[in-house]
């Protein structure tokens, strides 16, 4: 993606809270390593990666608390770890399934029209 200049953006980057994420252990303890917190960990992490986040939130504590992250960086183990938690499947739909790939067609075939 960088070679042709494509940014990635993280969509829903908290997973919407799903699988419990902000009480995951992994995350904890490095959170408590960098004394930060959950959430911060999981941005620094995207952002080390080159990916564009844009955390929704309606707490101005919290807008304050995302912004915060800028001021350490992840060593590459505990980016490593934190990789490991990839599942390798989707929070909210498949992708590569060919029945959602249909209907995703069909709900935007209008989008498609030239």
């Amino acid at each position: 993606m960088q070679e042709y200049k494509v940014a990635m953006q993280s969509w829903a980057s908290f997973a919407e809270g799903k699988n419990d994420i902000f009480k995951n252990t992994l995350l904890m303890q490095i959170a408590s390593k960098y004394n930060k917190s959950v959430a911060q960990i999981i941005l620094r992490w995207l952002i080390q990666r080159n990916i564009i986040v844009i955390p929704k939130t309606t707490s101005k504590e919290r807008m304050k608390e995302n912004f915060a992250v800028f001021d350490f960086v992840l060593s590459e183990q505990d980016m490593q770890s934190i990789a490991t938690l990839d599942t390798q499947k989707g929070l909210f739909i498949n992708h590569s399934d060919p029945n959602i790939v249909k209907w995703l067609c069909e709900v935007h075939k209008d989008s498609f029209k030239s």
